[in-house]
């Protein structure tokens, strides 16, 4: 009896020539499996290329609300992003999709899992630990380490001979990954840093910025437990709110980032991304806590977003310290309730109002005039406390100077 290998199966170059090439350095039998965040691919047409391609089976398994509910929100929640620009689409969704290849593997009794990653890459060692932390018993088959292809052109000669179809050319060789957070665009003109990115060629979803409307959209996002549930009052289950904000945010340019990241393998590695319903909903959210949350929360919780988005972007996910950090920002959260209205414009979000139930912000407190609560001379006191390290310091260095 033939062994079993599942493979992590999306239709694109590099899965395309896995399974011939495990057909030829592997007696195998092969179970693709298709794990669909939001990548609006026609998955009949996935599901007959893989059986074409010689699959013995292939599931299609639909997480679209588990990815936004489970992965997207916590991920907002926390704040986090990668080295100021970064949302990190692909690496919240690889967590999710390791788990649901071992969930199929464990099923079929595969002992294997394969998947396409290059070996230079980040979404290697991210789909390894999500396999590791789920099941440490089954072994990885990864054919970038392994087999005689070097690039995406070798790749493409390969499916060619093969007489597979594939969706990419050597003229517009860009590698492509889609979920319902954002598109990634890297290769082709992108791998040297001189050259511009060409908007017009790579944007999928969003509209350059001379597209864009040329009047503002306003829209009113409204959370609960740092939870967006909402939108211009409408209440909408979670993949609906996204893809509406993807439509919204794409509209107005919202979203667009292009970065030379510092890869976790030790490269650097150059990005265009569309994120424009993330970019939205983090921008709202973290100016909801700005209302919401102490001081002191919130500068820690800045703090944590650091260490939470290294955490996603390499790949433990399933870490004990994120569980921590989890249990954290969820007690954060629960303050984290009210509106927030922005205007969208031209690539740009500004906030345009916004109420709390749990709203920290006083007016009378805060503004110009007096108050019962604090009165202009009451900083007199403070700022002779405050301020007297500083004086001390000063007495001492003149003292030494005489």
């Amino acid at each position: 009896m033939k062994d079993k290998v599942v493979l992590a199966y999306s239709g694109g170059l590099d899965t395309s020539i896995v399974i011939p090439w495990l057909k030829e350095n592997y007696n195998m039998e092969i179970i693709a499996v298709c794990v669909d965040v939001g990548q609006d691919d026609d998955m009949e047409e996935v599901r007959e290329k893989a059986i074409a391609s010689g699959a013995l089976k292939i599931y299609i398994e639909d997480v679209k609300e588990e990815f936004v509910t489970d992965y997207v929100y916590k991920a907002m929640k926390a704040n986090a992003v990668y080295e100021d620009k970064y949302l990190m689409g692909t690496a919240v969704a690889r967590p999710l999709i390791g788990r649901k290849l071992v969930e199929i593997a464990q099923k079929e009794g595969a002992k294997y899992i394969c998947h396409g990653c290059t070996g230079k890459g980040n979404d290697q060692v991210r789909f390894e630990a999500a396999i590791a932390a789920a099941d440490p018993s089954i072994e990885i088959i990864a054919p970038w380490r392994e087999w005689d292809i070097k690039s995406r052109e070798d790749a493409i000669d390969y499916a060619n001979k093969k007489g597979i179809e594939v969706p990419v050319t050597k003229e517009k060789i860009y590698s492509r990954d889609k979920n319902l957070m954002h598109i990634s665009h890297e290769g082709g003109h992108l791998e040297d840093p001189k050259n511009e990115h060409l908007e017009d060629e790579l944007y999928l979803i969003t509209k350059t910025l001379k597209e864009a409307k040329d009047e503002p959209t306003y829209l009113t996002i409204e959370f609960e437990k740092g939870i967006p549930v909402k939108l211009d009052g409408e209440e909408l289950p979670p993949v609906d709110l996204i893809n509406k904000l993807n439509e919204i945010g794409g509209e107005n340019g919202i979203g667009i980032i292009d970065i030379l990241e510092n890869r976790l393998v030790g490269m650097k590695s150059r990005g265009v991304y569309e994120t424009p319903g993330c970019t939205i909903l983090y921008s709202a959210h973290s100016d909801l806590e700005r209302l919401t949350l102490d001081k002191m929360t919130y500068q820690y919780k800045q703090r944590i977003a650091l260490e939470y988005g290294e955490i996603i972007y390499n790949g433990m996910w399933d870490c004990q310290l994120k569980e921590a950090l989890d249990a954290f920002i969820d007690s954060t959260q629960e303050s984290v309730n009210g509106w927030i209205k922005l205007k969208l414009y031209k690539g740009n979000i500004m906030v345009a109002g916004m109420d709390s139930p749990n709203a920290l912000y006083d007016e009378e407190i805060s503004s110009f005039g007096a108050s019962d609560l604090y009165d202009h001379k009451d900083a007199e006191g403070f700022i002779k406390v405050y301020t007297l390290p500083l004086k001390i310091r000063a007495m001492a260095k003149a003292k030494l100077e005489k």
